[in-house]
C-alpha cells in the first residue's frame, strides 16, 4: 500500500497527538499534509486526505464520507483558551453590530452563531476575514479567532492589560450555556479506505492512540516545541496543554450531539449525525 496521505491541522493543539509520528516513536508510513482546519476538512472532503483531524460541524455535515478513528479529539471541559471572541463591548451588547468570522475556522464560527442565537440572543451581521485582529476590528466590533492566532491575541490583549477589548472563551460560554463539554475536532478515516484497506484500520487506530499517549508523557518536549514555533510564554503553553482535552469517550460523545442538535436548530447542518466511530459501528 503507498503512504497513508496524513492530514496536519498546522496549530501546536494537534501537538500532543504528532509528536511522536514526527519523532518516529510510533511508525505511520504517512505523506503529512498541514494547513488550517478550512484545508484540511475540503480536501478530507474532496477525497485528498485518507486520515486527517476535522473540523467537528464538518463531520455532521459528510458523515457519510467519514468513519470516526476512536479515543482520539481536540476537546475542552470549559475554557479552551483557543478559541477566543475579542470584542469592542460586552458580547451582549453586539446586537446589531458587525462580527468577523476567520476563513480558518469551521466548528468555531458554528458554534459562535449557536451561542449568538441560543445563549446571548444577539443577532449580528457577519464578515468572513483573514485571521488578523487587528486588521479585523478596523471594520468590525468583534473578531473570532482560533489556534494559535486566538492565543497569541489573547496574550497580546492581556500584556496591554486587557482593557480594550473584552475575551470571551467559547469553551467557557459552551459549557455556561449546556452544562457539557465540548469537542471542535475529530480524527477521521476516510470510508472508501476503510473499505479497501480493512486490515489497516485497527494498527492506524492503535498507533494513533499509542501517539496521544506518549505525547501526554512528554509534555516538556511538546511546551519547547510549542514555544519555538509561537514564541508564547513556557507557563501559558504548559497551562494550554493542561487544558484540551484530547479523549473521545462517553461524555464528549454526548456533548457532541447536543452541539449537533442545536446546529441542526440553527439550521448549520441538514440533520441531526449520528457518530460513526471505528471499532463500535464500523469495523
Amino acid at each position: 500500500m503507498s503512504k497513508i496521505r496524513l492530514g496536519y491541522i498546522d496549530y501546536i493543539n494537534c501537538l500532543p497527538v504528532y509528536y511522536a509520528i514526527e519523532q518516529g516513536q510510533v511508525p505511520i508510513a504517512a505523506k503529512m499534509v498541514k494547513g488550517p482546519p478550512t484545508k484540511m476538512n475540503k480536501m478530507f472532503i474532496d477525497g485528498k486526505l485518507d486520515i486527517t483531524p476535522i473540523s467537528s460541524i464538518e463531520f455532521a455535515r459528510h458523515s457519510e464520507k467519514a468513519v470516526i478513528l476512536p479515543e482520539v479529539s481536540i476537546s475542552a471541559d470549559g475554557a479552551v483558551e483557543s478559541i477566543l471572541l475579542f470584542s469592542k463591548v460586552p458580547v451582549t451588547e453586539l446586537d446589531g453590530l458587525k462580527v468577523s468570522l476567520p476563513t480558518s475556522s469551521a466548528t468555531s464560527v458554528a458554534l459562535l452563531k449557536i451561542l449568538f442565537e441560543h445563549y446571548y440572543h444577539v443577532e449580528v451581521e457577519y464578515s468572513l476575514e483573514e485571521p488578523d485582529l487587528k486588521q479585523m476590528l478596523k471594520e468590525s466590533d468583534a473578531a473570532l479567532l482560533i489556534g494559535d492566532d486566538a492565543l497569541l491575541a489573547g496574550e497580546a490583549v492581556r500584556k496591554q492589560g486587557g482593557n480594550s477589548l473584552h475575551i470571551t472563551d467559547l469553551g467557557s460560554a459552551w459549557k455556561e450555556f449546556t452544562g457539557y463539554q465540548m469537542t471542535f475536532a475529530l480524527w477521521v478515516i476516510n470510508r472508501n479506505f476503510v473499505e479497501a484497506h480493512p486490515e489497516e484500520v485497527a494498527n492506524i487506530s492503535n498507533a494513533f492512540i499509542k501517539a496521544k499517549e506518549y505525547g501526554f508523557a512528554n509534555i516538556p518536549a511538546l511546551v519547547d516545541k510549542a514555544h519555538q514555533k509561537t514564541g508564547l510564554p513556557l507557563k501559558v503553553l504548559k497551562r494550554y496543554f493542561e487544558t484540551i482535552k484530547y479523549s473521545f469517550g462517553e461524555e464528549e460523545q454526548k456533548a457532541l450531539l447536543t452541539f449537533y442538535d442545536y446546529a441542526y436548530k440553527s439550521g448549520l447542518i441538514e440533520e441531526r449525525a449520528k457518530l460513526n466511530i471505528w471499532g463500535e459501528e464500523i469495523g
